[in-house]
């Protein structure tokens, strides 16, 4: 009805053959667009959402679309696992086609899917604060994690329904998504309670719906079917490729050097890990490698390593690679600038310039220079930091690129551009590298890199492992300081059992024995680590051949099935006088591989309560039964990171390190 009446008075307007009829005309016309724009004709705009149309792609798989995409974050995943997709057999299309909407104005596309009364919603990427997104909105912004949904380092636009499906919105744009919160006058709502006298009034009425938007253009939507939600995860995964395997040094210990440290002090650090008796597998060195960081020249510095050749190959003697920190913001000095200028956008980072990697030739330029002056001396691989972002140092909104691509999206893909460049580099040399990255997008479980933060709150580590598994993503709780010997020991323990086993001493240059009283605690987890490689070799193998995530979320196990707990939400006028009752979730308890149960414990624990799923576990140290389907209360020691071993799980370890 609205599009008829504007092609009505906007003919009128310009057939008018008289100054009155242009006058009458106009009026109309800009009545109408004022109606509109006000939301006084929301009922007419209602029924002008169009059906989705979905198209099957694959067994399991549904895909629909409209609008004008701009850059598509595809071309910087990889290619489909076909056969292991078919492999999982077929399953149906997960709810209403005919419930599924789209919208698409001047300035915004937007989709509505259903969402059903008890369905609870899971993913949307690294969150370090809980799991179910029900009843919350998420702005999905690749920055530096700070305490904002959805401001994250890999706000991956990809949700999974308990119900046994998950829907990815393929956009490089920001992602704003309404899980269950809003209520359209056409939909299915609540009735309204009076708060003055209803005691079940809620500040976000119950929803039937999941929202999502972008600015401009149009967007991609694939749904992902399964018998279960780890199916779903399997079904995303492999859709990328499947899982990565790392090389067996990558799932090793990993030690960042200070920032300052010259090669001779490496071979120091060396020397002590041997004396101390502490596996070394990897050295990481921070940006005092460079003759210029902050921005970088990627270039040695002659007086910390005169002969970075020697060095490599030094320390790869002695079965330890080298991995080079770096940002990607090019300083005037470095010796690729005048080649990587003409490629650069109009905005600088800490005065160095931002190369366009949309733009083949930047890539070309990049990947030589690092090849002659890294990757042919024996480097083994990289850390992108701070790939993610401030807005008050990164480019701006409106900044501009040489290819014309979007700010906005280059920013959303700069992490992905770095991992999809370098993993193609090692792959064309038949080379596997492992490395560390500060921001991913979808796609993400085909690239050789672990996410990482600044942040440093060791249970928002432990839940943003857990949260990782939901999106393609790995991601280490490393380890940089303590204040504590309990505090070292107890983060010890969860980044040994994490995919990047990382001690990142570039500020404050702790040793794994900088706590004396509980060295041998340390020694002792990293060892039962290292003893425990060829399981978790095992579990990388099925992360790559059927995309079964090596650390994965309690809500990916069969059986599991965590008590709901409510607290809160009473009247506060001082605080929140719009407080929601919150759901108390299992955050920090998580499986490694198909059949070990990994819940770490925090500074000041003495015990802690473990939700057991159903079916029998044991002890894995003493092989004692644990219990069966149930919360099960254990005394925390100090020297042991509880772990539960499945009924019939077999776990391959290695005699001795």
């Amino acid at each position: 009805m609205i599009k008829d009446q504007l092609k009505t008075y906007s003919a009128l307007y310009m057939n008018a053959k008289s100054k009155k009829h242009l006058l009458k005309s106009k009026l109309l016309l800009g009545l109408l667009l004022t109606c509109c724009s006000n939301g006084f004709t929301q009922n007419t705009l209602i029924s002008e959402m169009d059906d989705l149309k979905w198209e099957k792609v694959m067994p399991g798989i549904w895909k629909a679309s409209f609008g004008e995409m701009g850059l598509n974050p595809m071309d910087y995943a990889n290619s489909s696992k076909t056969d292991a997709i078919k492999a999982l057999g077929d399953a149906p299309f997960p709810f209403d086609q005919n419930a599924s909407h789209s919208l698409l104005t001047s300035n915004r596309a937007s989709i509505r899917l259903p969402l059903g009364e008890t369905e609870r919603i899971y993913g949307l990427g690294l969150e370090f604060e809980g799991m179910d997104r029900r009843s919350n909105v998420y702005s999905l912004k690749v920055d530096h994690y700070g305490g904002t949904k959805g401001y994250t380092h890999a706000p991956v636009p990809f949700y999974i329904s308990n119900k046994g499906y998950g829907v990815l919105i393929n956009s490089s744009k920001r992602v704003k998504i309404h899980v269950g919160v809003g209520n359209r006058k056409d939909s299915k709502i609540p009735v309204p309670t009076d708060r003055t006298t209803g005691e079940n009034w809620s500040s976000r009425p119950l929803s039937d719906a999941v929202e999502a938007s972008v600015q401009g253009g149009g967007m991609e939507i694939y749904v992902f079917s399964g018998q279960t939600t780890l199916e779903v995860v399997q079904r995303y995964n492999l859709f990328f490729g499947g899982g990565i395997i790392p090389p067996k040094w990558g799932l090793g210990f990993w030690h960042r050097m200070h920032t300052e440290s010259s090669d001779k002090d490496v071979l120091k650090e060396i020397q002590y890990f041997e004396e101390h008796d502490f596996p070394l597998d990897v050295i990481g060195l921070e940006p005092g490698w460079q003759s210029f960081a902050y921005p970088c020249s990627y270039d040695w510095d002659g007086t910390r390593f005169p002969n970075p050749k020697n060095f490599v190959q030094a320390l790869d003697k002695k079965g330890i690679k080298v991995n080079l920190w770096e940002n990607p913001y090019v300083a005037p000095i470095s010796t690729m600038y005048k080649d990587i200028s003409p490629f650069t956008g109009s905005h600088t980072v800490w005065l160095g310039e931002v190369p366009d990697y949309t733009i083949p030739e930047a890539q070309k330029v990049l990947l030589k220079h690092h090849q002659i002056n890294h990757l042919e001396l024996g480097v083994s691989g990289y850390k992108f930091d701070e790939v993610d972002g401030f807005d008050v140092w990164l480019w701006p909104d409106h900044a501009t690129f040489p290819s014309g691509n979007d700010a906005v999206e280059i920013r959303q893909l700069y992490g992905m551009m770095m991992q999809d460049m370098f993993d193609a580099y090692f792959k064309k040399q038949n080379q596997r590298t492992y490395g560390l990255i500060r921001s991913s997008y979808i796609g993400a479980s085909n690239h050789n890199f672990v996410l990482y933060s600044d942040y440093y709150d060791h249970k928002g580590y432990v839940t943003a492992l857990a949260n990782a598994s939901l999106s393609g993503l790995l991601w280490t709780p490393e380890i940089r300081n303590a204040d504590s010997a309990e505090e070292w020991i107890r983060r010890f323990q969860s980044v040994c059992f994490s995919p990047l086993m990382m001690l990142n001493a570039w500020s404050s240059g702790k040793k794994p024995w900088s706590f004396p009283e509980v060295t041998d605690m340390v020694r002792n987890t990293i060892q039962l680590r290292m003893k425990l490689l060829p399981y978790l070799y095992s579990a990388f193998y099925d992360y790559h051949q059927k995309g079964i995530p090596p650390f994965r979320a309690m809500v990916l196990e069969n059986g599991y099935n965590a008590q709901e707990i409510l607290a809160g939400g009473g009247l506060d006028d001082a605080k929140n006088p719009y407080a929601e009752q919150k759901r108390l979730e299992v955050t920090d308890q998580y499986m490694m591989g198909p059949s070990i149960l990994v819940a770490p414990v925090f500074t000041g624990q003495k015990e802690r309560d473990i939700v057991l799923p159903k079916g029998n576990w044991f002890d894995f140290y003493t092989g004692e039964y644990a219990g069966d389907g149930e919360t099960i209360t254990i005394q925390a020691k100090l020297e042991q990171i509880p772990l539960f071993v499945k009924d019939g799980g077999i776990i391959p370890m290695l005699s001795s390190v």
